[in-house]
């Protein structure tokens, strides 16, 4: 066990760093360590930066393993290292830490050395807001729309799928492109790209608007966010653009009991998995990392950045 404990300096992008318990069991049902949780970060970090890049990081920490405890955290951890990028944002309607009064400090992950320094700390999960901050670190409008798409038991990833094609052919009257991504935990999230013309607010209630014409549309769907409606339906959550709101980035793990990840998608298994039962499920990270070698960043190209 002590050399489960022991500390490892390492130099990652020319940054010197100490990582830690890299034998440490995060994922307790696939013996999934920290190391390993390091090393995936460190190969799928060419494609994930740059969904990172400019945004303020929210993280969820298990410091002893998925099968325990979490805390969100917001700020930039005490003690982070000088060259880590922050963005101080006003805490209007957020909740949470205050120990900067009105502004929240959140680090903005720029490098492999960023990303090795917070997944160090069990950062499983990194969430962003749909919004990036400018080089003095304000919030600029929103440059994506998302809408998750959480389904109400019985209904599963198959009838996430369904609605995903419907929402993608609302958002293309609109003008819109639109990528999917499996969530990693029950769902499916949908991104569009958005001009940066319109306020987190606008951009909102147009999701909203989407959620709320399909709702009188199809049976499938539900906007409203009572969870006793859900069952059986597909709740178009358009909430996640609210200012405030972040989401799981595109790449990130997320803390399950197997490591899962945001793992995004081409539409053609959108189409599949709306066909077939079962032909859509969650992807761990090494599948994510064969997917990467092949088909390279499928979010990027569907969001006009390939």
């Amino acid at each position: 066990m002590a050399e489960a404990s022991a500390e490892v300096r390492v130099e990652v992008d020319g940054r010197k760093l100490t990582v830690s318990n890299l034998d440490k069991v995060l994922y307790p049902e696939t013996g999934t360590t920290k190391g390993e949780v390091l090393h995936y970060y460190a190969q799928v970090a060419p494609v994930l930066l740059p969904h990172l890049a400019d945004r303020a990081v929210t993280r969820i920490r298990w410091p002893h393993g998925t099968h325990d405890k979490s805390f969100f955290e917001k700020n930039a951890p005490q003690g982070a290292p000088s060259w880590l990028r922050t963005a101080r944002v006003p805490t209007t309607g957020s909740r949470g830490e205050s120990r900067y009064g009105d502004h929240l400090l959140f680090p903005v992950v720029e490098s492999l050395a960023d990303l090795t320094y917070l997944a160090n700390l069990a950062s499983i999960e990194l969430h962003v807001h749909q919004w990036k901050v400018d080089d003095e670190g304000q919030p600029l409008n929103p440059d994506r729309m998302v809408i998750d798409l959480d389904p109400g038991h019985p209904a599963g990833l198959q009838e996430c799928a369904q609605v995903a094609l419907l929402v993608r052919d609302r958002l293309s009257a609109l003008g819109l492109s639109a990528a999917p991504v499996l969530s990693g935990s029950k769902g499916l999230h949908l991104y569009a790209p958005m001009p940066g013309t319109l306020t987190a607010d606008q951009v909102r209630d147009a999701a909203k608007q989407i959620a709320e014409a399909l709702e009188k549309e199809e049976k499938l769907v539900i906007s409203q966010m009572t969870k006793a409606k859900r069952s059986g339906k597909v709740f178009l959550d358009w909430s996640q653009n609210t200012g405030s709101k972040t989401t799981i980035c595109p790449y990130s793990l997320r803390g399950k009991e197997r490591p899962y990840v945001a793992a995004p998608l081409t539409w053609e298994e959108v189409e599949e998995g709306a066909e077939e039962p079962g032909e859509l499920q969650q992807l761990t990270y090494d599948e994510v990392l064969e997917r990467v070698d092949e088909l390279g960043d499928v979010f990027a190209e569907l969001m006009g950045g390939g």
